[in-house]
């Protein structure tokens, strides 16, 4: 089957779209800006305030909320604005992004341009996008109660949904770009895709140190504080507890899956040498293990330089980049074009 330039545009468009999203998202959660829109309409308020009667409206409402009551009771109607046009701007990249798949996808289907993986491939992409908005949904309406705080679980979900999603999008536009490419390699694959949980799992642990801000308690690399595990890391009763809403515990573990990914992408990275491989597979072997190693670097300096908005912008999206590579690699030493089309 020859590509449909037109589908991969349309795909493409989807997942640039959610790159911006993840990029306007951690500006949200990063300047404090995600509980400042307290109504939520799918369909109506997407026009903003646009005289000043209009924003002194809206100003008031957000006087209502616990979290100009609590923490932001000293804000200007110029701070409002401010925090307001990042929530504002990150539920329209949303709603754009939900028109920019349905409506072509619609007219694909209509066209009958669609093959039935497709298809199948494209439900679960609304599926995984309508999710993903109900989870936004669901995180900010836990800060709009008496704790004006999102719940970091909440927080966790949204986050790992979000970059699944342009995962598995990534997935199925790789085939479309690469349909001829062809060189198979079973136990590098087997490793990758291990390198891709404990990368979901520490994206989760990344999302709990953000809506925490466990990445504060402790602004030392390698010791924390003065010692490698500090008696705080296992403070709380029980356990468990200690590793899912402890600020030290939380903080330990991020640490530890840090040098536990760098340590196998480099084993997977000397491994590959074994085998005859094609360039493009040696480069993206290469590429992730620059990568991975990028993302504890700033992941450090994060750290000791106090979590700066733009260090911590920048940790997050090469935690989204590290991602799509690995997606990538699991593409190059999985893909059958045989198969890439029924």
């Amino acid at each position: 089957m020859q590509k449909d330039k037109s589908i991969i545009v349309w795909l493409s468009s989807g997942f640039f779209l959610i790159f911006i999203m993840v990029i306007v998202g951690g500006i949200t959660r990063l300047t404090d800006s995600g509980l400042s829109m307290v109504n939520w309409s799918l369909f109506m308020g997407s026009i903003p305030p646009l005289n000043e009667a209009e924003w002194n409206e809206t100003f008031e409402l957000y006087k209502q909320s616990p979290e100009f009551k609590k923490i932001n009771f000293n804000y200007t109607l110029q701070e409002f604005k401010f925090i307001f046009f990042w929530e504002y701007l990150h539920r329209m990249i949303g709603r754009l992004l939900g028109i920019v798949f349905v409506i072509p996808f619609l007219y694909f289907l209509i066209k009958k341009r669609l093959t039935k993986k497709l298809k199948l491939q494209s439900l679960l992409l609304f599926t995984l996008g309508s999710l993903q908005a109900f989870f936004g949904w669901w995180m900010v309406r836990s800060g709009l109660v008496d704790n004006p705080h999102v719940s970091h679980y909440r927080l966790a979900v949204h986050l790992t949904t979000a970059f699944i999603t342009c995962g598995y999008l990534l997935w199925v536009l790789l085939p479309l770009l690469l349909p001829s490419f062809n060189n198979e390699k079973k136990s590098i694959f087997k490793k990758i895709k291990l390198l891709g949980l404990l990368s979901i799992i520490q994206i989760v642990y990344g999302a709990f140190i953000a809506g925490l801000k466990a990445g504060r308690i402790y602004n030392t690399w390698p010791k924390m504080g003065d010692q490698w595990m500090p008696e705080s890391v296992y403070a709380m009763s029980p356990v468990w507890a200690n590793f899912a809403e402890g600020l030290a515990g939380i903080q330990f573990v991020h640490r530890t899956l840090a040098i536990v990914l760098l340590l196998f992408t480099i084993h997977i990275f000397i491994f590959s040498k074994k085998h005859k491989l094609s360039f493009i597979q040696k480069r993206s072997i290469l590429l992730l293990l620059v990568i991975v190693l990028m993302q504890m670097i700033f992941g450090i300096l994060t750290l000791v330089m106090g979590t700066p908005l733009y260090l911590s912008l920048m940790h997050q999206l090469l935690a989204f980049i590290m991602l799509m590579t690995l997606i990538l690699n699991l593409f190059l030493f999985k893909h059958n074009p045989s198969t890439t089309y029924q």
